[in-house]
């Protein structure tokens, strides 16, 4: 994890969106809603629980005056469980182009963020173990996602006020 805390700290500067995606009711494809959800508690301004429809928030990223916007979502590489992967837009572009369970890819999302130039689009995804229905995350996830949460704190912002929940702008 010490080239990932790397990653995160030379390419998270300025001002970070956190979004965090997913779906809190289908186990381990809850990770970046929960995630989101601790950043927000640990006092992170800037972060989107965007859910399942992180579409509905290009226009603010991409006019939000971000350095940087960091997706969370679990996503499908077929490591074992549990497993992080940091990606760059181009990366993202390329590993997950057009399919995908949000109605726009993140590849897509990402590209239209970077529209106006000034603002970068990170992934951290996860390789979850189960997407089935449940509450909980899994065990290798919830590990995953506890050292994703301490990495985070140690890079992003705090002391300011949330900009957005799910369903809620200000």
């Amino acid at each position: 994890m010490a080239d990932l805390r790397d990653s995160l700290r030379r390419h998270l500067r300025g001002r970070v969106c956190l979004v965090g995606i997913g779906d809190p009711e289908r186990g381990d494809d809850g990770l970046g809603v929960r995630l989101a959800e601790a950043m927000r508690l640990l006092g992170h301004p800037d972060v989107i629980v965007a859910e399942r429809t992180p579409e509905r928030w290009i226009d603010h990223l991409a006019r939000g005056g971000y350095q940087a916007v960091l997706f969370v979502d679990a996503v499908e590489m077929g490591a074992s469980p549990g497993a992080a992967v940091f990606l760059k837009s181009h990366q993202v572009e390329a590993r997950y182009p057009q399919v995908s369970t949000h109605k726009i890819s993140l590849g897509t999302l990402a590209r239209l963020i970077e529209t106006n130039g000034s603002t970068r689009v990170f992934l951290l995804g996860v390789q979850p173990e189960s997407v089935r229905a449940a509450t909980r995350l899994s065990a290798a996830v919830e590990t995953t996602f506890a050292i994703l949460r301490d990495l985070l704190a140690g890079v992003l912002p705090v002391n300011t006020k949330v900009l957005a929940v799910y369903g809620v702008q200000p």
